[in-house]
């Protein structure tokens, strides 16, 4: 028993969105088995991806065929390099997105390391941090995840290194994400508002700016605490002065609860739990060089903004200080506001799932080429998972879930990391059935001590 595609399947039916980047049958069913292999093995390693695949594994080179898919050797007639993949990730997940029929989008934006710590012969190695703040080997990626209402979709991905030859900037790269995404909006018009929701490494006033200037809006944690600004104090007047005497000026808006995995008291292991959130704001104002980081002479434009700070209470987590383009003047602004920032780190998880559970930092192509494209096709088995769990109400994905481990709970729905657990243990099942039905034909009969560990299991097909 295979594992075998039909064009019912949810999983063939996903990949057909990319058959226009395939020009002959070899290199699509390669695709096919090579998406499929990263989900089963959990990793980019080749020989792993390969041997997670009947197809692959039938043939004494495997692992060479998912080689040169990844570094385009035999793939002359198609467009599997990694811009052409995620662009066709763009276009879907714009798709998946708009069938929401939300009339808000969420964009989380995220930078992520590539981490090699132990590398020395890959290409164009570049230094970034490990967890503990070392510095070690590896490539940066910049990704942007689109969010509304049950809906996720992967709008942008591209993996860079500062020592590649055509390398410009890192603030160069974050532009370009700001403009493609952008752009690739124009097509949809489904929402009339649009949100970039930003972590630390992107307060940036140039970031900030582009975004203005493309009628969208702003949510940012903030970095640079020392920026100048102005802020309005409780009695209403301005006061000239950074981010950090504003956070004098804050005023209570209201609480909320929210669930979160962490540490309270003198717990040491972190568990979920529900956490108490006091959030406070006050306006501020930002005056800017239009010009920042363009060449030529800009003007200077005043921006107001709000100041929003989020402090949770009863945990070690240092409070949430965040400025965002939303007015923040009542309980149902500051919890909006809060909402936005906690489900970027609720996407957190969706980055670590494609990270940790597709194998990201597993690659080890000596060619930049296949490296790139070997992640964007960890994107693109993502991308098949992230719509796997569109809804608990298919039964395919309640499977799935129970098989990952997952308990039932109303308020609790099955994340990523499980329903790719489950999805590990059915194909691990087919492969193991598909090896022993061939053992059987083979050898007439399995040896007796496996047939007796097994007790009288035979082949579904025999």
């Amino acid at each position: 028993m295979t594992w075998e595609a039909s064009w019912g399947d949810p999983f063939t039916a996903y990949l057909r969105h990319f058959e226009g980047l395939i020009g002959d049958r070899r290199t699509g069913v390669t695709f096919r088995e090579v998406v499929k292999g990263i989900i089963g093995a959990g990793s980019l390693v080749c020989e792993r991806i390969a041997a997670h695949s009947q197809i692959l594994t039938a043939t004494t080179k495997g692992a060479q065929r998912v080689i040169r898919l990844a570094k385009g050797e035999s793939t002359k007639r198609s467009q599997l390099d990694a811009a052409s993949l995620t662009a066709q990730l763009r276009r879907r997940g714009l798709a998946q997105l708009a069938q929401s029929g939300a009339d808000e989008l969420w964009l989380m934006f995220d930078g992520s390391d590539l981490r090699k710590p132990h590398a020395e012969a890959m290409p164009a190695l570049m230094q970034v941090k490990d967890l503990d703040g070392s510095v070690v080997p590896g490539y940066r990626t910049l990704n942007v995840l689109g969010v509304t209402p049950k809906r996720r979709g992967i709008l942008y991905h591209r993996l860079f290194s500062s020592h590649e030859r055509d390398f410009i900037s890192e603030p160069a790269e974050v532009q370009q994400v700001l403009v493609t995404v952008h752009q690739a909006l124009q097509g949809v018009q489904s929402w009339r508002h649009v949100t970039w929701i930003m972590d630390r490494g992107l307060d940036d006033v140039a970031v900030w700016r582009t975004i203005w200037e493309q009628a969208e809006h702003v949510v940012c944690r903030v970095k640079h605490t020392e920026r100048l600004i102005q802020y309005q104090t409780p009695n209403g007047q301005w006061q000239d002065g950074d981010i950090v005497s504003a956070v004098g000026a804050l005023r209570l808006r209201t609480t909320a609860q929210t669930e979160m995995v962490t540490t309270r008291g003198r717990r040491v292991r972190p568990k979920a739990q529900l956490v108490k959130a006091e959030i406070r704001a006050c306006p501020v104002r930002l005056t800017y060089d239009s010009h920042v980081r363009r060449e030529g002479a800009g003007e200077r434009r005043q921006q107001d903004l709000w100041l929003v700070e989020v402090r949770l209470l009863g945990t070690q987590l240092e409070p949430w200080l965040l400025v965002t383009d939303w007015p923040v003047t009542d309980a149902e602004s500051a919890l909006r506001i809060f909402r936005m920032y906690r489900q970027r780190w609720a996407v957190e998880d969706s980055f670590k799932f494609t990270k940790d559970c597709l194998g990201w930092e597993d690659v080890q192509l000596l060619d930049l080429t296949g490296i790139r494209t070997m992640v964007a096709l960890s994107w693109v088995a993502a991308g098949f998972l992230y719509e796997l769990g569109v809804t608990l109400e298919w039964p395919e994905i309640r499977v799935l879930a129970k098989l990952g481990g997952w308990q039932e709970r109303k308020d609790r729905p099955p994340g990523k990391i499980v329903l790719t657990r489950g999805l590990h243990r059915m194909m691990d099942m087919l492969t193991t059935e598909a090896f022993l039905a061939a053992y059987i034909k083979e050898h007439g009969a399995l040896p007796p001590r496996i047939a007796a560990l097994l007790q009288g299991w035979t082949p579904p097909d025999l």
